[in-house]
């Protein structure tokens, strides 16, 4: 018999905050409406909606006000810009720039349009994605270090993952201090969970101590017990295959195991025979979870 399918957390959520923009919204009273923690809410949202919890609130006032001074005209930016849950009109006419490519008085004035994607994505259930499946057994592993580079990212920036791996890779084989084996790691760790944005590290296995290439830092990832969802690729682009994974994990599989995730770093593991363009190619994300 099949497993029904897991409740969609967000559906209600997102339905939620449109219908309280003009109230206070947080990251805690969002994820308590959702029964999560804010750290998994924040993972889960992220992984959906393409932006943090708190940056979408933002972009769906920032829309609400761009409808209002067409719809207001003697409306005051000012008091639209407090109304719009901004400090100041300063602070609400860059981020009304950034996201319309106009100021406000421009839009108003009808020098700009809403653009076609004024409107945010407000999907009600997780993109259908089969070829991730999650290994039966939970994984305690010690703690381990890694090298490679590293940088912030958020979800206007992840495309741009792949050319920290070509870095990476252009680092590759050192003798003092690498593991012997061809194994390499995604790690992502110190997220905002208001936000989104994350620090992540393209790398291989090191020992504690000695030399690296050139822009390759350490990072060690303490020990910890994991839910390992393994995701099998078709062979086509490898960053789409990898979002529409990471939506289901977070957004579907990991709330239907019922166990809390830790705070604490994840990763995927390529094993040295990873081809991205190859099918059948797998990858094992490993999330920490809270025994």
């Amino acid at each position: 018999m099949d497993r029904p399918p897991a409740p969609d957390r967000l559906a209600g959520t997102l339905a939620w905050i449109e219908e309280h923009l003009d109230a206070p919204v947080t990251l805690a009273r969002l994820a308590d409406r959702a029964g999560l923690s804010p750290y998994h809410f924040s993972r889960l949202f992220t992984a959906r909606m393409g932006l943090g919890p708190m940056a979408h609130v933002r972009a769906r006032r920032l829309v609400r006000a761009a409808r209002r001074l067409v719809a207001e005209p003697d409306l005051r930016l000012v008091d639209l810009a407090l109304e719009s849950g901004f400090d100041s009109q300063e602070a609400f006419t860059r981020a009304f720039g950034r996201r319309f490519g106009v100021t406000p008085g421009r839009f108003r004035s009808g020098l700009s349009p809403l653009p076609p994607d004024g409107d945010l994505p407000m999907p009600t259930s997780a993109e259908t994605f089969h070829a991730v499946a999650r290994l039966p057994d939970l994984v305690t592993l010690d703690a381990f270090t890694v090298a490679g580079p590293t940088r912030r990212f958020d979800q206007a920036t992840t495309s741009t993952i792949p050319a920290l791996w070509s870095t990476m890779i252009r680092g590759l084989p050192f003798v003092d201090g690498q593991v012997p084996s061809w194994a390499t790691y995604g790690v992502v760790w110190s997220i905002d969970p208001q936000e989104g944005s994350f620090d992540y590290m393209a790398g291989v296995g090191v020992r504690p101590e000695g030399g690296l290439p050139a822009g390759f830092v350490r990072k060690t990832i303490p020990a910890a017990t994991y839910a390992v969802f393994r995701i099998t690729l078709d062979g086509t682009g490898l960053h789409p295959q990898m979002k529409r994974a990471t939506a289901k994990i977070w957004g579907e599989m990991i709330p239907a195991l019922g166990l809390a995730v830790a705070d604490s770093p994840d990763f995927e593991r390529y094993d040295g025979r990873f081809a991205p363009d190859r099918p059948g190619t797998v990858i094992d994300m490993h999330v920490p979870v809270v025994m």
